[in-house]
């Protein structure tokens, strides 16, 4: 049997002294979709941020591609919700999206010619190649996320974490979030996608994980 992409044991994930989540137990197989879904507050962006290896672990296991969340996060694109970046950053949407090519060679390294030829097509495979020269914060919301996607796509990831993609998005954005995620999906890439629309979740994805009804929450 292949290896699963993310495979959480009894994990209990913690900021501080008191833990934010506990007993969280699942497997991600390889290019399954599985959504989060749950209110506000119910963990849904922790639980992303241990496998991406930016919440602590103080109980049970994740592992992520077979290794440890933290030695595992150069195959693991992220696609954090669009608000809680700054619009008001002079950066081009084609810059945003090369941004992604950092973790394959390094932050010391200049992207060359065919990094800036990966991150091109990933804005294109969003729908976005007409607007790679404007501003990340001119974009609207819906635009802004699918270029967040495009920079995780450019980074070549066997594992996708998008959190609340869907929020705020126009018609068109979410039609192309959904393609490219079916696309990926074919390739063989496993996500893992927070949500609050149940809808939604059982639509795109191959399980729903109830936050926090499966894990135990204290």
């Amino acid at each position: 049997m292949p290896e699963p992409a993310v495979r959480i044991e009894d994990a209990t994930l913690s900021y501080g002294a008191e833990p934010v989540l506990a007993g969280v137990s699942g497997t991600v197989a390889p290019g399954a979709v599985v959504a989060l879904i749950g209110p506000n507050g119910a963990g849904k962006s922790t639980l992303i941020k241990a496998v991406l290896g930016l919440v602590p672990v103080v109980g049970g296991t994740v592992t992520v591609l077979g290794r440890s969340p933290a030695a595992a996060r150069r195959d693991v694109g992220y696609v954090p919700q669009a608000d809680t970046l700054d619009a008001q950053f002079p950066v081009s949407a084609a810059q945003v999206v090369l941004m992604g090519r950092y973790r394959r060679i390094g932050w010391l390294r200049r992207p060359g010619r065919a990094d800036r030829r990966i991150a091109a097509e990933a804005l294109d495979r969003v729908g976005l190649a007409g607007r790679a020269g404007a501003t990340f914060g001119t974009l609207s919301g819906g635009q802004r996320q699918r270029v967040l996607l495009a920079r995780a796509l450019a980074q070549r990831p066997r594992l996708l974490l998008l959190d609340e993609p869907f929020n705020g998005v126009d018609a068109a954005s979410q039609a192309a979030l959904l393609r490219v995620l079916d696309e990926r999906r074919r390739d063989g890439t496993a996500a893992i996608i927070s949500t609050h629309d149940l809808d939604l979740a059982r639509r795109i994805s191959d399980a729903v994980w109830p936050l926090p009804t499966m894990c135990g929450r204290r």
